[in-house]
C-alpha cells in the first residue's frame, strides 16, 4: 500500500477480486464523450507535485456569535488538545451545545453532518471526567464500527494533556476477551456500537450504575428498529439521574418519542432550518443504466477531483462497480458491511490517509464518517429516501468546506428525485457542461514532497493521476 497505482496494469485491472476492498489500476488514456445530457467539461485535473488545500468555508461553520473556547472556562489542558486538533473556535452547534452541556441538562441537538457535531459532545464530556474516580464516566453510542473508531481517536487526541483520561472503543466482530481483559482496568469513557456494550453490561463486565452522562450520536439510527430494544435495555442499567445528550442531522418520530420517555426537559438545538445543504452543490445527470460507468468514466476525467466517495445500493454493485473503475485505470477502494472487520480497518485508515482517491461503498459509509478531504460524492445509484440522500451528500463539505454532489438518474429514479428535492427544499438541478471549480474546490500549491516523511511522492502521483 505504499503506492496507489500498480506497475503492470494489465496483471490486475481488478479481475482478481481481492477480499481487502482495494482495488489499483494503471492510468490510461481514453476517448471521452460528453456525457448524457451534458456538454463535456475540460479536463482540469490535479498536476503531478500539487495538492488541494480545501480553505472556502460556509455559512453553516463561519455565522457563530464569535465565542472562543478560552470563554467556557475548560481545563488549560483541554485547551491544548482542542488546539492541536487545529480548532481554532467553536462552530454554532458547539457553541449552543457545550455550555449547556457542561450545566448538565439534557440535549437534543439537529445540525448538518461536518458541523463539528463530535466537538460539541465530546469537549465537555472530557472536560467532566473526575481521574480520581475509577469507573465509567460516559458512554459514547454510535451506529457502526467506523464510527466508534473515529470517535475514540479524536477523544484520545483531545485528551491527551488531561494526565490519565482512559478511552476505550469496544464494537461487535472484535475480540470479546480483549474488551474483557481491557475493563479491568481503569476506565472512564466507552465508545461503542450497542450490541456489544449490551453484551459486557449483562456480563457485569462493564458497570455503568454509576455513569453520569450517555451520548447518542448520529441518534436517528440509533433509534431505529436497529438498535431502539438495545439502546432502551441499556438506559435500564443506568442511574436516574444520568445525563443524556441526542446528537443528529434528522429527527424522525422514534426520536421524539424517545425524548418525550427519556430526557428531561432537553434544551432543543435545531441549526438545521437553513443550513441543511450548505455549501454542497447538487446536480444530476439523466443516464440510462448502460450509461452508468461510461458517464462516471467522463466525471473523473473533468472533475477536479481531491478525493470522491461513490455510493451504491447493493453491497454486490459495489464490488462490480470498483471493478469497472479499476478497468478504466483509476485506483478505486472499495468498502460495505459483509466484508472483514479488518478489511473494513484497514480500507478506511487507507483512503482516510490519501492513499487513494476514489471509494465506492454502500451507505454503510454515510453515518458520521468524518474525510475533510472528500469534495465530490456521486450517487452512482440514487437513494430511495431523503434521510439517506442528506447522509451520503454530507460526506463532502465536511465542516463548512466546499463540496459536490452529483446524481446519475434513470427513468425510476426520477419520482424519488422530486419527491427527495421536496422533503429537503432544495434544488438539484441538471448537470452543466461547465462546472464551475469554485463551488467545490479551493486554490490548490504546490507541496514538497519530503515533508510527509517519505509519503509525498506516493500521495502526489495519486492525485496527478485522475
Amino acid at each position: 500500500m505504499a503506492t496507489a497505482r500498480t506497475a503492470n496494469p494489465t496483471s490486475v485491472m481488478g479481475l482478481n477480486k481481492p477480499a481487502n476492498g482495494q482495488l489499483k489500476g494503471q492510468p490510461k488514456p481514453a476517448n471521452l464523450q460528453s456525457i448524457p445530457s451534458a456538454a463535456a467539461q475540460q479536463p482540469a485535473g490535479p498536476q503531478k507535485g500539487s495538492n488541494f488545500s480545501l480553505f472556502c468555508t460556509s455559512q453553516d461553520v463561519t455565522s457563530t456569535k464569535g465565542n472562543e473556547f478560552e470563554d467556557y472556562c475548560l481545563k488549560r489542558e483541554l485547551l491544548m488538545g482542542i488546539f492541536e486538533m487545529g480548532w481554532e473556535k467553536p462552530s454554532p452547534v458547539q457553541e449552543e451545545s457545550i455550555p449547556i452541556a457542561l450545566s448538565g441538562r439534557d440535549i437534543l441537538a439537529r445540525a448538518k453532518n461536518g458541523t463539528g457535531k463530535s466537538g460539541a459532545y465530546l469537549i465537555p464530556l472530557l472536560e467532566r471526567i473526575d481521574l480520581k474516580k475509577d469507573h465509567i464516566q460516559a458512554i459514547v453510542m454510535v451506529p457502526t464500527r467506523e464510527l466508534a473508531l473515529q470517535m475514540s481517536q479524536i477523544s484520545i487526541q483531545l485528551s491527551k494533556h488531561l494526565g490519565g483520561v482512559k478511552v476505550m472503543a469496544t464494537t461487535g466482530g472484535t475480540n470479546l476477551r480483549d474488551d474483557i481483559m481491557r475493563l479491568d482496568e481503569t476506565v472512564h469513557v466507552i465508545i461503542a456500537t450497542p450490541g456489544r456494550i449490551l453484551d459486557l453490561v449483562k456480563k457485569g463486565v462493564a458497570k455503568v450504575d454509576k455513569t453520569q452522562m450517555m451520548v447518542m450520536d448520529e441518534a436517528d439510527k440509533l433509534l431505529s428498529q436497529d438498535f431502539v430494544i438495545l439502546i432502551e435495555e441499556i438506559i435500564s442499567f443506568l442511574p436516574k439521574d444520568r445525563q443524556i445528550l441526542l446528537y443528529s442531522a434528522t429527527f424522525p418520530v422514534s426520536v421524539q418519542k424517545f425524548m418525550a420517555k427519556h430526557l428531561k426537559k432537553p434544551y432543543e438545538i435545531n441549526l438545521m432550518e437553513e443550513l441543511t445543504l450548505k455549501g454542497i452543490t447538487q446536480y444530476y445527470a439523466y443516464v440510462t443504466e448502460r450509461q452508468k460507468v461510461h458517464c462516471l468514466n467522463t466525471l473523473f476525467s473533468r472533475l477536479q477531483i481531491n478525493q470522491s466517495i461513490i455510493f451504491c445500493n447493493s453491497t454486490q454493485r459495489v464490488e462490480l462497480l470498483a471493478k469497472k473503475i479499476t478497468q478504466l485505470g483509476y485506483s478505486c477502494f472499495y468498502i460495505h458491511a459483509k466484508m472483514m472487520q479488518e478489511y473494513r480497518n484497514r480500507v478506511f485508515h487507507d483512503f482516510r490517509n490519501g492513499l487513494c482517491r476514489n471509494l465506492v461503498c454502500t451507505d454503510l459509509f454515510t453515518r458520521g464518517i468524518d474525510i475533510q478531504a472528500v469534495n465530490v460524492v456521486i450517487n452512482f445509484d440514487f437513494p430511495k429516501s431523503a434521510e439517506t440522500y442528506l447522509h451520503r451528500i454530507g460526506r463532502s463539505g465536511r465542516f463548512g468546506h466546499l463540496g459536490l454532489a452529483i446524481n446519475l438518474i434513470t427513468s425510476e429514479d426520477r419520482f424519488n428525485l422530486k419527491g427527495i428535492e421536496e422533503q429537503l427544499v432544495t434544488d438539484i438541478k441538471p448537470i452543466p457542461s461547465s462546472i464551475d471549480k469554485s463551488l467545490y474546490v479551493a486554490e490548490f500549491h504546490s507541496v514538497d514532497p519530503d515533508d510527509d516523511g517519505g509519503d509525498g511522492e506516493a500521495k502526489q502521483k495519486e492525485l496527478g493521476a485522475a
